[in-house]
């Protein structure tokens, strides 16, 4: 086993491999952000479980955060930050098309952040479905980038 890996889960034809680090990071999030973190988290792992496209992820940490990393996408990170506590986000490649194409497609259903995040405030109703092709989009990035859309 490749140190540093906690769990390697086969779900679906979907395999995850957890590092210990992402795992700790999880947990040491204030009790109130934990189910938050917990949802994203969960949201990105059935994304990936439902696209026939993904059959490995990655949890590892990336710049200090909770990352999500496959074969053909871009790295999704997620993070809550003390200096705005009542708030989480999903961090996206700056450099990518990815946060310009969701404002694109979805405008207003979401709050951004440059070209790098799509925020939400710790009381806000998610929209489930837009943010699940939103993940899909970065899951599968390299193979969806020449399209318009990302595939949306």
């Amino acid at each position: 086993m490749e140190p540093n890996v906690l769990t390697t889960t086969i779900m679906h034809s979907l395999s995850i491999n957890t590092r210990t680090d992402f795992e700790t990071t999880m947990k040491n999030y204030p009790s109130s952000v934990q189910p938050k973190m917990s949802f994203l988290r969960s949201l990105v792992l059935e994304t990936a479980r439902e696209s026939a496209e993904i059959d490995q992820i990655e949890e590892c940490l990336k710049w200090g955060e909770p990352s999500f990393v496959t074969k053909h996408g871009s790295t999704l990170r997620m993070d809550w930050k003390v200096k705005t506590p009542n708030q989480y986000a999903f961090y996206f490649q700056c450099t990518s098309r990815l946060v310009e194409t969701f404002n694109l497609v979805y405008g207003s259903r979401f709050k951004y952040e440059g070209k790098r995040a799509i925020v939400f405030d710790l009381e806000e109703k998610i929209p489930v479905e837009d943010l699940k092709k939103c993940v899909e989009a970065t899951l599968m990035y390299h193979k969806r980038k020449h399209h318009v859309t990302l595939g949306l």
